[in-house]
């Protein structure tokens, strides 16, 4: 059954000016506004007024500029901020370029935070001393500086922390561009933090870089300062009452068609919930003005916020799923002690393909893939200064279900006739997965495995490519055996697999690789059948000292000696 489709637009609005915020926040304003007169400006052109409010139960930061912010100053204001500006305000910005992405701001927002920059530190600090909640709000372009001082506290937080900041700007203009509004949105909970409140036929300033509609449906490119986006919520203001949207492109529209030409939708019949929600959205925050073109803005709007609302329900949140990646790791736990049982282990059991649980595995291989997929891309796109991508519980299972599930991928690689996988057929995630367990081993100093050490009849090979590893030395094995082979091939062959024999013999100092690599039916000990018929008979090392002695039949057993 498809589930209705509501627009809560106006119950949000309602709530939000019920809940007295607003009130508080502009009175703040107001307040900070008394005697502030002065026209001095430094490069920016503006003067930039703040005031610090400790309220009973939360602290309000209020920002303000003087002159009063006009079409004629925002006009061109535009400025791209590369990792490599000079400001030292950009560099603070730098955690949004993260993955390679770049953005714009307005100048005049920038230059004024950049002009104030070491007394927004010292604001900054101050707020951090504080246990109370924190709401940040400005007025016209002071809205702006707000959201850029909210973001700057926003990078400081630790990931987890609940204590975030509320942005609520009144009549700000829009800050940056799709990049930034990227940015942004990439951290759900960073994009909840901002309200911005304008009144749609009050304001010019809010909706000044929206494009207009000519330019949105045609090929025609529209000016570069209508180039900036929306991001956060906005709540917008009409004669009638009040609307609310969090939808990007539904504020886009409302501001560049609805603010501009004005339409109402009353008398028409609502087909759905969704449709008279829009509709009275429409209605509440309409103009005056009537237009003709109602029922293309009414089917556009229902049109946007549809989509918005179906693509929350896809939005993907490794929290919810946290249940379900333990259930699928429990069933390759069961599946490898039940490999192990018959003599082969894990990698050469899911390899082989003999058993009917081998399609149950296929599936929860599957969906733990791409669940970790989506997890580190997640992770990649979200505004990180520091190195902690991930935080270290899922940092940890990644690590685990990368040890699970990487082996499983390396035997369809390898079945399927592929070579060198290292290089050539490694999932990305993976890499990712590694890379960031190495760089928080190396900020803590401690490692991963070291926290809880196990019997290596129970781990799991630290190095997840360990079975890449052994493919590739069974194949430089089968190249060996051809008799025709030239000198300098067989070299480069035997150097490979001595480098082989070095690796694998560091890893078993380290009790780092699973007891099953030693079973009989395990492609490991298959490669040593295989190593031991083309070895010179006079040819040692540790590895073969350790194979030809038994002594893989000790190992982990506490009373292997190595010498």
């Amino acid at each position: 059954m498809n589930q209705q489709l509501f627009c809560s637009g106006l119950e949000v609005a309602s709530f939000i000016v019920s809940s007295g915020l607003l009130k508080l926040s502009w009175d703040k304003i107001l307040d900070c506004y008394v005697g502030f007169h002065q026209n001095e400006s430094r490069n920016s052109g503006f003067s930039l007024r703040w005031k610090f409010y400790a309220e009973a139960n939360v602290n309000i930061i209020v920002f303000i500029t003087s002159p009063i912010c006009t079409k004629s100053h925002l006009q061109d204001s535009k400025e791209w901020i590369p990792p490599t500006a000079n400001k030292e305000s950009c560099r603070v910005f730098e955690f949004l370029c993260n993955d390679g992405n770049s953005f714009c701001i307005h100048k005049a927002a920038i230059s004024l935070f950049d002009d104030h920059f070491d007394e927004l530190l010292q604001l900054k600090t101050q707020c951090g001393r504080s246990a109370k909640p924190l709401i940040v709000t400005g007025h016209s372009l002071g809205g702006s500086v707000a959201s850029l001082f909210t973001l700057w506290v926003l990078e400081s937080l630790d990931i987890s922390s609940a204590k975030r900041p509320l942005c609520l700007t009144f009549g700000s203009p829009l800050l940056g561009d799709k990049g930034f509004q990227q940015a942004i949105s990439q951290h759900p909970a960073w994009n909840s933090c901002f309200l911005h409140v304008a009144a749609t036929s009050k304001d010019s300033i809010p909706r000044l870089f929206i494009a207009p509609s000519h330019y949105l449906n045609s090929s025609i490119e529209a000016p570069k300062y209508d180039h900036y986006k929306p991001f956060g919520t906005f709540l917008l203001c009409g004669e009638n009452g009040c609307a609310c949207s969090e939808n990007p492109e539904a504020v886009s529209e409302l501001e560049s068609v609805i603010i501009r030409k004005g339409v109402s939708q009353l008398g028409k019949p609502m087909l759905s919930s969704l449709q008279a929600g829009t509709i009275l959205q429409l209605e509440a925050i309409r103009t005056r003005k009537e237009q003709q073109k109602r029922n293309e803005l009414d089917n556009l709007i229902k049109k946007l916020e549809e989509t918005c609302m179906r693509n929350k329900r896809k939005v993907f949140d490794p929290a919810k799923k946290l249940n379900e990646i333990k259930i699928k790791m429990a069933f390759l736990e069961w599946y490898k002690k039940c490999a192990k049982a018959i003599e082969t282990g894990c990698y050469d059991f899911y390899k082989n393909r003999v058993a009917r649980s081998d399609h149950d595995i296929i599936r929860h291989k599957k969906f733990l893939t791409n669940n970790w997929e989506k997890i580190v891309a997640q992770a990649e796109k979200k505004p990180q200064k520091q190195l902690v991508h991930l935080r270290s519980r899922w940092l940890y299972s990644g690590t685990t279900c990368r040890r699970m599930t990487e082996p499983l991928d390396i035997a369809d690689y390898y079945r399927n006739g592929g070579s060198n996988y290292v290089e050539n057929g490694r999932p990305h995630h993976y890499i990712k997965l590694e890379q960031w367990l190495e760089e928080d081993e190396k900020q803590s100093g401690v490692s991963v495995d070291s926290k809880k050490k196990q019997s290596v009849d129970v781990i799991l090979t630290y190095d997840s490519c360990f079975w890449a590893h052994v493919e590739e030395a069974r194949l430089c094995c089968k190249s060996m055996e051809v008799a025709d082979i030239e000198f300098e091939q067989r070299e480069s062959l035997r150097r490979k697999l001595k480098e082989f024999e070095a690796y694998v013999m560091e890893q078993i100092k380290k009790s780092a690789l699973s007891s099953e690599i030693f079973l009989k039916g395990s492609s490991f000990m298959q490669w040593w059948k295989e190593y031991e018929k083309i070895m010179e008979p006079d040819y040692s090392s540790p590895l073969t000292n350790f194979m030809k002695n038994s002594k893989f039949q000790q190992y982990g057993s506490g009373c292997l000696t190595l010498d």
